[in-house]
C-alpha cells in the first residue's frame, strides 16, 4: 500500500510538471491527495504496530526535514533559471526513486519484528462503527485540534509578527521559521526521551510546552518573547502527533488500528484545511492579535479530549 501510494504521488507530481492550466493542476491534485493520505495512514499504522515510540518520533522528524528540503529544491531550480514545472519534475523523479526503493525492500517489510505482529483478520469497519468505539470521538477531536494549532501557527506566525508586533516582513518570516525548526529538532530529541517515557507522558509534556509558548507570546516582553514563544510552541507540537498515533493500537486494539488511524488522518486534514482560513476570517473582522488566544482555545479542547481518551 505504501509503495503504491508513493507511486501515485510521483505520478501526480509529474502531472503538475506538464500542466498548463489551473484546472489541470486541480485535477492532478486529486490523485496527489489520495496518495499522500494513503501513505500517512498505512505507514503510520505499520510503524505503530511494529516499532517503538522512538521510531515513530524519528519518522515524523523526517517530515520536518522534507518540509524544509522541498521548498529549497524548488527555490534552487527557480534560481537556476528553470521554470516552476522543472521543480515538480525533480520532485517527481525523487518520488519515483523512493517508490523503487520501497518495492525492492518489500521482503524486508514482511519480516517478523519483535515489537509486535501485524494485525490479521480484522474486518473493515464503517465510519459509524468507528466513531461508536469508546474513545474514538475524543481522539478524532484531539487530532483535529492539534492540527488546528500546528497549521494555524505555521501559516499565520509571520503575519502575526509583522502586523501585530511590527517586525519587518523578512525578519518575521525568519522568526516564524523557528516554529518548524522547533518541531523538527523536537521530534529528533523526543525519540531519545521516548526510550524512558510513555506516550501519555510525552503528549502531556508537549501540551505543557505549547501552553508555555502561548503564555510567553501573550506577555509584553518584545520581539524576543515572540521568538521564544513560537519556538516553544514548535517544540511542544513535536511529540503530540507521533505519540498519539503510536499509542492507537494500545487504545483500540491492533485489529482496529488501521481504521482508527485512517480516521485520525482524515480528521487531521480537516483541521488543516479549515482552521487556518477560519482564523483569517477572525483576524480580518477582529484582530490578528487574537492568534495566541485562538491557539489556546484549541489547546484546551485538545487537552480535555486527551484526558477523556485516557479515562475510557
Amino acid at each position: 500500500m505504501t509503495a503504491a501510494s508513493v507511486g501515485i504521488t510521483a505520478l501526480a507530481l509529474w502531472g503538475f510538471s506538464v500542466s498548463h492550466s489551473f484546472l489541470q493542476l486541480c485535477l492532478w491534485a486529486i490523485p496527489y491527495g489520495l496518495g499522500a493520505g494513503s501513505v500517512d495512514a498505512s505507514l503510520n499504522n505499520y510503524v505503530a504496530l511494529h516499532y517503538a515510540s522512538k521510531h515513530m518520533s524519528w519518522l515524523h522528524c523526517m517530515w520536518g526535514v522534507g518540509t524544509t528540503l522541498g521548498p529549497y529544491i524548488m527555490g534552487a531550480v527557480l534560481t537556476g533559471g528553470a521554470a516552476w514545472n522543472m521543480g515538480y519534475r525533480v520532485m517527481s523523479l525523487l518520488q519515483m526513486v523512493l517508490t523503487a526503493v520501497l518495492i525492492i525492500s518489500l521482503p524486508k517489510w514482511k519480516e517478523e519484528n519483535p515489537a509486535g505482529e501485524e494485525a490479521k483478520g480484522g474486518k473493515p469497519l464503517t465510519f459509524r462503527e468507528i466513531i461508536s468505539i469508546p474513545g474514538a470521538k475524543a481522539i478524532i477531536l484531539c487530532f483535529f485540534c492539534y492540527c488546528a494549532v500546528e497549521q494555524t501557527t505555521m501559516l499565520w506566525a509571520s503575519s502575526y509578527l509583522n502586523l501585530a508586533k511590527g517586525i519587518d516582513a523578512k525578519t518575521a518570516a525568519s522568526f516564524a521559521g523557528m516554529f518548524c525548526i522547533g518541531i523538527t529538532v523536537g521530534r529528533g530529541i523526543n525519540g531519545f526521551i521516548a526510550m524512558k517515557w510513555k506516550d501519555e507522558q510525552m503528549v502531556r509534556m508537549g501540551e505543557g510546552i505549547i501552553l508555555m509558548g502561548i503564555l510567553v507570546m501573550l506577555l509584553p516582553l518584545g520581539n524576543l518573547a515572540s521568538l521564544i514563544g513560537f519556538s516553544l510552541v514548535g517544540l511542544g507540537c513535536a511529540p503530540i502527533y507521533p505519540c498519539i498515533i503510536h499509542s492507537t493500537p494500545e487504545y483500540f486494539g491492533a485489529e482496529r488500528s488501521q481504521a482508527m488511524i485512517g480516521v485520525q488522518m482524515a480528521s487531521a486534514y480537516v483541521g488543516i484545511c479549515l482552521m487556518p482560513p477560519f482564523f483569517g476570517l477572525l483576524a480580518n473582522h477582529i484582530s490578528i492579535r487574537i492568534l495566541p488566544l485562538y491557539l489556546l482555545l484549541f489547546l484546551v479542547i485538545m487537552g480535555v479530549m486527551y484526558e477523556l481518551l485516557n479515562k475510557k
